[in-house]
C-alpha cells in the first residue's frame, strides 16, 4: 500500500471512527452535507464520506499511486470493522475498537502491510 494512501485511509478512519463531523481536516477543502463529506487537498488527492445508519462509506483518489479506491465501515457499538479495495487490485482489512477515549486499530493489506496503533482524543496517535 503506497504511504500516501496508508495516511489518508488512516486520516480518513480516524476522521469516521471517532465522529465525521467533527472537524473537516486542515490542508484539505471539503464541502458537507447532512451525511456526505467530500474533500480535495493541494496534491489533488480527493476523497468523500457518506452514512448510511451504522455503516459509512468511504471513496477517493490517489494521485501519487493514480488509483481510486473504496472502502466501507460498519459500527456495532464501539467496534468499526473495515474492508477496501483499490482499482489496483489491492485489498485491505481491519477493525478499530474505542475503548473510552483511547481508540486500537488495525489493519492489513494484501500488498503485505499490517500494522496497530492507538490514537487518545487528547493526545492524538
Amino acid at each position: 500500500m503506497h504511504n500516501a494512501l496508508k495516511c489518508t485511509l488512516l486520516s480518513v478512519l480516524l476522521l469516521t471512527a471517532t465522529n465525521i463531523y467533527a472537524q473537516a481536516p486542515n490542508l484539505a477543502t471539503c464541502t458537507r452535507s447532512a451525511n456526505l463529506l467530500a474533500c480535495v487537498d493541494a496534491n489533488g488527492n480527493a476523497y468523500s464520506v457518506a452514512t448510511a445508519g451504522s455503516t459509512t462509506y468511504l471513496r477517493g483518489f490517489e494521485v501519487i499511486g493514480n488509483r481510486f479506491w473504496a472502502q466501507t465501515n460498519s459500527r456495532y457499538g464501539q467496534l468499526t470493522f473495515f474492508t477496501g479495495l483499490a482499482s489496483d487490485g489491492e485489498a485491505w482489512v481491519g477493525y478499530s475498537r474505542r475503548v473510552g477515549w483511547t481508540t486500537l486499530n488495525r489493519f492489513s493489506s494484501s500488498g503485505g502491510a499490517s500494522g496497530k496503533f492507538t490514537c487518545s482524543r487528547i493526545t492524538g496517535c
